[in-house]
């Protein structure tokens, strides 16, 4: 199993439980950052390449004191499939080398990995064995990935030793509910959708109640780390500031403890944590407030939460979208209007008051249920393994 960015990797954990449970070895092929995400998560990994620092690479043109989504579309809204393919173009020309040697050594029945992860697709032409992608996100470009590394990267395959064309992945599983990715969908191979199992990250049980706070609405704030570091604390200041105009809300506010004394004092109903695994508390939650990463939107999808999304970058805009367009969410993509408490304040107040969005909420998570289980779809993957060679 591989993929370029830890986030991308967590969605695909569960399946990888689910092929050890049946007697099968897994080994996931990644950057420092990645082997150390799968060795927390109690899975065998090599290291290659360097550590991928998306801080340093996000904030390289960033003006000083703003956000990533007030510093224009160059930043975060262009979803144009040049912008969004070429860095993992640049990072399977940078890796496809060593990529290959080790699974060579290893020799896999099966290749499971991020869909952007080219250098899988060399490893699976050379090798002779299948090639399984495992979607991470709501995808808005379908195909066109795999077609742009066919074009910017065949003639390095072929001197690697993949001659003729590409071959494109003999799977791909979706966990973005059917009902989320658009009429538009497409892919470069057959679709398999999986159940959204939440999985982020490992921690002790909270040492705060988790249990629904009497009268008042529990609301989550969970806008990520990455946003904190991107010059995100004035957005949490504003969430905090608009959450407690509410009277009948308690906050619950997940913030890495080096922005604690930046974000400043906060009210008695508001409580402010360091970051913890969401399905450990979510249950206790009426609503969510967040930046749309695909982790936490799927993660509040499973748990039936109405939510306000704030995105910030990347694909987190067209998830806004799409869940306000299932009447899920509230979306307010404008960073003038993220930073205003009193449109957060109505919104949550919206989420919390419009019996619909809590309706819809708990069908989607009825929906993502009855998808099968990273276990169910062992089988097919056996299948595939197989008949490799």
């Amino acid at each position: 199993m591989s993929t370029p960015v830890p986030s991308h990797f967590a969605p695909m954990i569960p399946l990888a439980w689910a092929l050890r449970a049946a007697g099968h070895d897994v080994l996931v092929l990644g950057q420092p950052d990645i082997a150390s995400s799968a060795l927390t998560a109690g899975l065998p990994a090599v290291e290659t390449g360097d550590f991928y620092d998306a801080v340093e690479a996000l904030t390289a043109r960033l003006p000083a004191g703003q956000r990533p989504n007030q510093a224009g579309r160059a930043q975060t809204g262009d979803r144009s499939p040049f912008t969004l393919v070429w860095p993992w173009i640049m990072h399977a020309r940078y890796l496809m080398k060593d990529h290959l040697a080790l699974a060579a050594e290893w020799a896999p029945d099966l290749v499971v990995c991020d869909p952007f992860e080219f250098s899988a697709l060399l490893v699976g032409g050379v090798l002779k064995v299948p090639v399984v992608h495992h979607c991470w996100d709501i995808d808005p470009l379908g195909a066109q990935p795999f077609a742009m590394a066919q074009d910017l990267l065949g003639k390095r395959f072929a001197r690697h030793g993949l001659p003729g064309t590409l071959p494109g992945p003999s799977l791909v599983m979706d966990a973005c509910p059917p009902s989320l990715r658009g009429p538009d969908a497409a892919s470069a191979g057959p679709v398999r959708s999986v159940r959204y199992l939440p999985y982020n990250g490992t921690g002790p049980l909270p040492d705060f109640d988790t249990a629904p706070p009497g009268r008042r609405h529990r609301v989550a704030v969970s806008l990520g780390s990455l946003t904190a570091s991107l010059n995100g604390i004035p957005l949490f200041r504003s969430v905090v500031d608009g959450l407690e105009q509410l009277k009948d809300v308690e906050a619950l506010v997940t913030l890495p403890g080096v922005h604690h004394e930046e974000l400043g004092a906060v009210g008695e109903h508001t409580r402010v944590v360091e970051p913890v695994p969401l399905n450990l508390f979510l249950d206790s939650c009426a609503a969510i407030v967040h930046h749309g990463g695909t982790g936490t939107t799927l993660t509040a999808c499973a748990f039936g939460l109405p939510q306000l999304v704030l995105p910030q970058i990347g694909n987190e805009s067209l998830w806004a979208a799409r869940l306000q367009e299932a009447g899920v969410a509230v979306a307010c993509p404008e960073p003038a209007r993220q930073d205003d408490p009193d449109v957060i304040c109505e919104g949550v107040a919206r989420l919390l008051t419009t019996p619909s969005y809590p309706a819809a909420a708990r069908a989607l998570a009825v929906e993502m249920a009855g998808l099968p289980s990273p276990a169910e779809l062992v089988g097919p993957l056996e299948e595939l393994a197989g008949c490799a060679g």
